[in-house]
């Protein structure tokens, strides 16, 4: 049966934005079904379901049968079960249902046969269907027969052997449960039904002495017997005050009238022992009886009896008993549905005159009517006629049409359109229509609400603990009398004021204040219950703003943040105190007519409310103040005391959003997303509703968000900064430094941190009874990206809409500080809103998906038992230690405060990442276009109002004084804007708004702001390669007007040429999706602009912007080149170095080039190369500085800069055609000064550090130093020496741990390598690459360019020898080369930096023998070394650099062997002398000196050298080198042995004696050759003719001859 009913409306159904990610859904916000199940609850099952009507059913369940002592024949025995009305057996009902096949309902049932069994067991089921009334006839008959197996003649099948029953009725309740029956052997007498058979009945024969050998069971489910005693008497008690029947016999007893009042007391208080089940089935009836009770006391003998009280007490006790055991059922709000659809559907506000019909459900002598739920799953069309939406506005899914409130509070009574034909409570039809009844409005002695306030009010200990734990519920109920009464009295047209007495509003007032008191009295006990009570208070008043009066209704709200204010002074940590008032006071705006209450300055009336309330006759044409024309514009922009009185709610929104978001309050951090996310909502919910759709309501609306601008341009230094991602140079530098505190610490990126350094935030009225105390000087905490682009949305909102007036005038009043803070926000907003794409996108699905399946990855390994439940538990609390941290919406409580949070539960399904069933991760190509689509109509509209804003902000600083500091500023966000991803539609609007900027103020850009016209040139640049033909032609009309607009000045655009020639070499150098043919289009284009223009056509100005044209393409050319070679990172290094040489004579161009290559090493992790591109930048600057400017301090040029490379001095400007800096436009960019020079510097730093080059920061900073001492700026002073502590420290931490580059020589062989055949260079790779590593590289990245069969490494490194080599083929020669140092420059190189660092000369070996093999015997092998000296010193610019000299050094065999022993002999002083020893090393020298001899060991080299004195006499020297070294070897080895005697632990003293006997060997074998001397070497050099004293020596001392 499908049941049409109708929807609440307005005062009990609130709901909020949607808008809010952690949104307030009110628990009224949506009608519900009944849903929730509870296994061990048969009785709960069948009510709670997706629809609901009236059951009355019985189960019998036989169960067994003892027929062991009767006698006779009884053994095939089945039992015959019937419903009978009376004793005939013709008064069987028709009542049991039937089984397949059969007939719907049978007269009787029978249970299957149990053969030869005298004690059968029964499995079967009967169900009955029981009539709606009963009375004491009623009962259970159940006969027993033998069935025959054989038929004999004359005798039936089936012999009845037993008779038992089971009345229905005892003392009025249904009779139920398990029964163990006596079986009678005849047929029951007359008048058996009311009697049971336990009772002996004379003359009757009964099996085995009457005792019980029947086993049954009796199961009822229904919804109109109650089955409980509790209920049962407290509703017979009930029905006797409405039928006015006394005595009344419950039971046993008898209740006369006179003690009818203590019994209907007790009763009353005794429903709480009631079963839990009766109660659910019956809680709509129940709390219907017990409002009846609270309305309209009973009159009991002559006197009126107040149980209201009483009634209260139990309600509350009920209730809260629901939520505690049925928590099951509860929706995400901790709501019960079973007594939210009782509000919804069945409460109505009952008559109290007596013997009327009612319209509510407890009056007295009416039909007891109940809303039933439609069982058919689609909705019944009456439902959506009858059903008005007076909801908030905010929210989009509700649809519905504006009614009148008429209208509106029919929908409120809820039941005027329901079937009743299938009632629970009674088998009865309605006689007469339900709504005519309804609006009988008849008087009332006693209203619901106020009983219900003033029984709250008075309440006291366990009852008002349990009215607050389920608050919502009791005010829900008051808000809906409230209603109910307005319509039956006629007073919805009545003033507010006297809608209610005065005695109720005072209970009301003393209700809310309790509240908010026990909210700040228990917030940091009962979280949870707190967190409830105060949504269920906010919601409240959010309702009484819809039928009292709203002064009063602010009066409270006005009276729960005093409270909560006066405590917060005296709490370490509000952020919870505060956080809740946020959510008591986003509930109350989330009103549908905010606006109007918030008394909008307006003259308009807006139209009528798409979704009205009661209140929307009057609230729409009495809310709008009309006081305009006397407010101050400075009012309208700060909280002050006359905007807060008169836009109430905004003006506490706002100060909640300042309040929170002062860097100096205390605790607050964690409440930014939240009061945010309010301001965001509210605005969100302005925007879409169609009342306020018109632009001049509209700018009312933002009329009361305008102290928003003030507000968030107080956030800058906390706002997160999105131009980080830009490779741009980030925020401009638009605020003097210094004024704000020490950025040190901080949050923010050093990006923001030198963009916003700066100046103290205007100060804006703050009230006084909001701030927190909080000490001075706290560092600045940065927002998150989410929120603060929600911010910034905020402020573009309030910008787009407010009157362009209102704006223009209060720009006027700013000061030039508080303008660039505005123009520093519109700056960021132009980064936070920049178009992404859609493989943005697409990466963050992929990341996202990736992300869920980690996510279900250790859900399966903790449900396995890998991680066990204490490391689970430990691991997440170590992670998530702060209760109030706000994360992402899915870690928060569904309210979306700091209560309650729930990110901890293990198994909550809904706050896991990875949800299978209910949430598609991956999302599909049409969704991410879609989300494409929208991101990229926001980034355009976002942009067009930042335009809008940027033209109202130059109209009105257009006559100030102070015009050239803002207008900088707009021409900054300007050019940012072009630099990121825009829409061809914005890019048309920012160029028109450029070329008026720029013909507006000529000089702004061409003697000002000369760094912005280069940014300018290369913006414009950039989209003259556009694809779109549109922004190509309005690029290129945009850079010929700048072009001629230089020229009308001054007779010549060397400027702009410059700049513009410099802006496409950065282009080309830095750009990976630059269209070269599309540009190409744009100059001609260009070109034809200038030969066309009229005016011009007599001057130079063609002919010059032909040259410009021809020098672009030829830059063009290179890019050609640039982009054939841009997988080979060397080839591409070297023609970008080569294009640079080329503008030598053009400091501004090469400087370009020089930043693109350091840019390209940035990218390949060339730090080192990189810094080294920025220290040739800055001596370039310094040597053409050093002529524009005396400055003492300042370096002399680039011969400064030599301690750091010796390359820089090919920077210096002294050959003839050098250009001279004073010339017009050289020398014009922003690097050719010094702050530039001091930029380049501390970026070359920043390089070197990052290069482990701690050395030459050191140097950088020698330079850096002296600028700053004579700028007297201790702060970068002391940031600097801060650096240099940290190189150093670094140096001696990383002793002996540092590695530089590994260098190779890379020679190249074949035609096909063109310029390169027969090169030689030096490659610079990074640290530990091996041989094999730099060999695959070139030979995969050669074989790809000219095919693998062709290209051939080289395998050894002797000299190459072209004439053997295959013309069709590619050689390369890869050889490890070490840097070589003669000994004079040793002493110089002392350190291992010293040692890799300024390096042009390489070293490597190569072994062979006079016959031409690489290796043979000791006295046969030679070695050639080879040593390499390059064009310039590595590190250098380049990681290639081309071999200038070669020079070949042949070692004889008796060389190469001094070679080895000196080589041994350092080993092992090394290993001897190392601090801290290390044994193992010392003892795998020993071993491999003084071990078991081996081929070509010491021993053997001796013997082969040293055996024999040489014959040659040019030998004798080596002869007696190598001895002195075999000498100096056998001592070192004496000293490793004694080390390592002293090293080695008892195990190793075996060892040991084994080491020392193998080197007595040696020596021994060593000593005769040792001691062998060439005579010839120690003839004396001069005649003794003096006796050898010691005072008479000569050999020791020089002579002078």
């Amino acid at each position: 049966m499908s049941v049409s009913f109708t929807r609440l409306g307005k005062f009990s159904a609130i709901i909020s934005s949607q808008f809010s990610i952690s949104s307030v859904c009110h628990y009224t916000s949506c009608y519900r079904t009944c849903l929730f199940s509870s296994s061990n609850m048969l009785g709960i099952s069948f009510y709670i379901n997706k629809h609901c009507y009236t059951l009355n059913l019985l189960y019998i369940y036989p169960q067994s049968l003892n027929f062991a002592n009767r006698q006779g024949s009884a053994r095939n025995i089945t039992v015959k079960v019937q419903f009978m009305y009376g004793e005939d057996p013709s008064n069987a009902m028709p009542v049991i249902f039937g089984k397949s096949s059969c007939s719907e309902f049978s007269k009787e049932a029978y249970t299957a046969v149990v053969y030869h069994n005298r004690s059968p067991d029964f499995h079967e089921e009967i169900k009955v269907k029981l009539p709606a009334t009963l009375t004491d006839h009623h009962h259970l008959l159940f006969t027993f027969y033998h069935v025959s197996c054989q038929q004999k003649q004359n005798t039936p099948l089936e012999t009845p052997v037993g008779y038992t029953w089971i009345p229905m009725l005892q003392n009025g309740r249904l009779k139920t449960g398990q029964f163990c029956l006596p079986v009678s052997l005849e047929k029951p007498p007359q008048a058996y039904s009311v009697l049971s058979p336990e009772v002996p009945l004379p003359g009757m024969k009964w099996v085995d002495n009457h005792k019980g050998v029947f086993n049954v069971e009796v199961v009822a489910v229904s919804s109109i017997h109650t089955q409980d005693p509790y209920l049962d008497k407290f509703f017979a008690l009930v029905n006797a005050l409405d039928e006015h029947m006394f005595p009344v016999r419950i039971g046993d007893m008898r209740i006369m009238e006179n003690n009818l009042e203590n019994e209907l007391k007790s009763s009353i208080s005794a429903l709480n022992s009631s079963q839990l089940e009766p109660v659910v089935r019956f809680l709509h009836l129940l709390l219907d009886k017990l409002i009846l009770l609270v309305v309209r006391p009973p009159v009991i003998a002559g006197q009126i009896v107040n149980l209201g009280q009483a009634s209260f007490e139990a309600m509350a006790s009920i209730i809260n008993r629901l939520h505690k055991n049925l928590e099951g059922n509860h929706d995400q709000h901790g709501r019960n549905s079973l007594l939210s659809s009782y509000i919804y559907y069945v409460f109505r506000l009952p008559n109290t005159y007596p013997n009327s019909p009612s319209p509510g459900p407890g009056g007295l002598g009416g039909s007891v009517h109940y809303a039933t739920m439609a069982r058919s799953a689609v909705r019944p069309a009456s439902l959506n006629l009858n059903r008005s939406r007076s909801l908030s506005n905010s929210n989009p899914d509700i649809s519905g049409t504006p009614t009148s409130p008429d209208d509106e509070v029919r929908s409120i009574i809820g039941s005027k359109a329901m079937d009743r034909s299938c009632n629970r409570m009674s088998s009865h039809t309605e006689t007469s229509s339900f709504l005519q009844t309804l609006t009988g409005r008849l008087p009332t002695k006693k209203l619901f609400h106020e009983e219900l306030a003033l029984q709250w009010v008075v309440c006291s200990g366990s009852v008002r603990e349990s009215a607050l734990q389920q608050a919502w519920f009791f005010f829900e109920l008051m808000v809906k009398s409230m209603v109910h009464h307005l319509y039956f009295n006629d007073k919805l047209d009545a003033p507010r004021k006297s809608r209610f007495p005065e005695r109720f509003m005072d209970d009301i007032a003393a209700l809310v204040s309790t509240i908010a008191s026990d909210i700040v009295s228990r917030f940091q006990k009962d979280t949870e219950m707190v967190e409830r009570l105060n949504t269920s208070l906010a919601f409240f008043l959010n309702d009484l703003l819809s039928v009292m009066d709203r002064g009063f209704v602010f009066s409270l709200i006005k009276t729960c943040y005093k409270q909560v204010s006066s405590k917060l002074y005296s709490l370490p940590n509000p952020s919870v105190l505060v956080s809740l008032r946020l959510d008591f006071l986003r509930i109350v705006c989330s009103h549908e007519h905010y606006v109007t209450l918030n008394l909008p300055c307006s003259l308009l009336t807006p139209p009528a409310s798409p979704s009205p309330s009661v209140s929307s006759a009057t609230s729409q044409s009495s809310g709008f103040s009309t006081n305009v024309q006397d407010q101050k514009i400075a009012n309208m922009f700060e909280l002050s005391v006359p905007f807060r009185q008169q836009h109430y709610l905004a003006g506490l929104v706002l100060t909640e959003l300042a309040v929170i978001l002062d860097p100096d309050a205390e605790g607050l951090f964690g409440l930014h997303k939240k009061v945010i996310n309010m301001v965001h909502n509210l605005l969100s919910s302005h925007d879409s509703d169609p009342r306020y759709s018109d632009p001049q309501t509209k700018a009312r609306v933002a009329m009361l968000y305008l102290p928003l601008i003030g507000i968030i341009m107080e956030t800058v230094p906390q706002l997160y900064d999105f131009t980080e991602t830009h490779n741009q140079r980030g925020r401009p530098i638009c605020i003097a430094p210094d004024d704000y505190e020490s950025e040190s610490g901080s949050m923010i990126s050093q990006t923001v941190a030198m963009a916003i350094a700066g100046t103290s935030v205007p100060q804006l009225t703050r009230p006084g009874s909001f701030l927190l105390t909080s000490s001075s000087g706290r560092q600045h905490t940065t927002f998150s990206a989410e929120s603060s682009r929600s911010l910034l949305i905020c402020l573009l909102w309030v910008l787009k809409n407010a009157d362009e007036t209102v704006l223009q005038k209060w720009f006027t009043d700013l000061s030039v500080l508080q303008l660039n803070r505005l123009l520093d926000l519109l700056y960021l907003c132009v980064s936070c809103f920049e178009y992404k794409g859609k493989k943005v996108f697409e990466r963050m699905n992929s990341l996202t998906f990736k992300k869920s399946k980690d996510m279900r990855a250790k859900l399966e390994e903790a449900i396995l038992g890998s991680i066990g439940a204490r490391q689970e538990m430990v691991r997440r609390s170590r992670g998530q230690l702060g209760m109030y941290t706000l994360s992402s919406p899915s870690e928060r409580s569904p309210s979306g405060s700091a209560f309650g949070s729930q990110e901890n539960l293990r198994w909550r399904k809904d706050m896991t990442h990875w949800r299978q069933n209910t949430e598609k991760l991956d999302k599909s190509r049409a969704e991410i276009e879609h989300e494409a689509l929208i991101d990229g109509n926001l980034a355009t509209e976002a942009n067009l109002i930042i335009l809008d804003t940027l033209e109202i902000v130059v109209q009105t600083v257009s006559v100030t004084e102070s015009k050239e500091s803002i207008l900088g500023g707009v021409l900054k966000v300007l050019l940012h804007s072009m630099a990121c991803n825009q829409s061809a539609v914005y890019l048309q609007h920012c160029f028109a708004t450029q070329r008026a900027l720029v013909s507006k103020f000529p000089e702004l850009l061409f003697e000002e702001e000369t760094e912005q016209c280069a940014d300018l040139c290369l913006r414009l640049l950039r989209h003259c390669s556009s694809s779109i033909g549109t922004i190509r032609s309005h690029a290129s009309a945009s850079l010929y007007l700048l072009m001629r607009q230089n020229f009308e000045i001054g007779n010549n655009f060397a400027r702009v040429k410059m700049q513009v020639t410099m802006s496409l070499s950065s282009l080309v150098g830095t750009s990976q999706n630059f269209n070269e043919e599309f540009l190409r289009r744009s100059l001609k284009t260009i070109l034809t602009y200038a030969e066309e223009d009229l005016e011009l056509r007599e001057t130079t100005f063609p002919d010059q912007v032909q040259d410009l044209v021809f020098n672009l393409h030829m830059i063009l050319s290179d890019t050609v080149k640039m982009k054939e070679h841009q997988e080979d990172p060397e080839m591409l290094i070297d023609l970008m170095y080569r294009i640079a040489k080329g503008y030598q004579t053009s400091p501004d161009l090469r400087l370009t080039w020089l930043q693109n290559m350091a840019g390209k090493h940035s990218e390949r992790s060339n730090h080192a190369e990189a810094a080294q591109c920025l220290v040739h930048s800055a001596a370039l600057v310094a040597e053409y500085l050093s002529m524009l400017e005396d400055r003492k301090y300042l370096p002399v040029g680039c011969v400064t800069f030599q301690n750091i490379s010796s390359n820089v001095l090919e920077e210096s400007a002294v050959s003839d055609d050098v250009v001279s800096p004073d010339e017009e436009g050289i020398c014009s960019g922003k690097y050719f000064t010094e702050s530039g020079l001091v930029g380049l510097l501390e970026q070359a730093a920043a390089s070197f550090s990052m290069a482990g080059m701690y050395e030459a920061v050191n140097e950088v900073y020698k330079v850096l130093i002296p600028i700053h001492e004579a700028n007297r700026d201790a702060k970068k002073l002391s940031t600097i020496h801060g650096k240099l502590q940290e190189a150093f420290s670094k140096i001696v931490h990383q002793d002996g741990k540092r590695m530089f580059g590994t260098y190779f020589r890379v020679g190249f062989y074949g035609t096909k390598f063109g310029d390169l055949d027969e090169q030689e260079f030096v490659y610079k790779e990074p640290a530990i690459t091996k041989l094999a590593e730099i060999s695959h590289r070139l030979e995969g990245f050669y074989g790809e360019r000219f095919g693998e069969d062709v290209v051939e490494v080289i395998k050894d490194s002797n000299p190459v020898d072209k004439c053997k080599l295959g013309p069709n083929k590619a050689y390369i020669q890869i050889t490890y080369v070490e840097p070589y140092f003669d000994t004079y420059e040793m002493k110089d190189r002392i350190t291992y930096f010293d040692k890799n660092y300024n390096l042009r000369r390489f070293m490597y070996c190569t072994p062979f023998t006079l016959d031409g093999r690489a290796h043979g015997d000791l006295h046969e092998q030679f070695k050639r070394k080879t040593i390499l000296t390059t064009s310039h010193a590595f590190p250098y610019i380049k990681t290639r650099v081309n071999v200038t000299h070669k020079e070949e050094i042949i070692l004889t065999p008796i060389e190469v062997a001094i070679e080895d022993m000196q080589k041994k002999t350092q080993e092992l002083a090394f290993a001897t002398h190392q601090d801290p020893a290390d044994p193992k090393m010392l003892q795998m020298v020993l071993q491999g000196s003084v071990g078991t001899t081996v081929n070509q060991g010491p021993l053997e080299v001796a013997q082969v050298f040293l055996s024999e004195i040489p014959s040659d006499p040019k030998l004798f020297r080596h002869h007696n080198k190598l001895r002195l070294c075999f000498k100096d070897f056998t001592k070192r080895c004496e000293d490793a042995l004694r080390k390592n005697k002293s090293l080695i632990g008892p195990d190793q003293k075996e060892y040991q004696r084994e080491l020392e006997r193998n080197y007595h060997r040696l020596k021994e074998a060593l000593q005769p050759l040792i001691n062998r001397k060439i005579p010839q070497l120690y003839k004396a050099v001069l005649p003794v003719t003096c006796h050898r004293d010691s005072f008479s020596r000569m050999s020791l001392r020089k002579m002078d001859l």
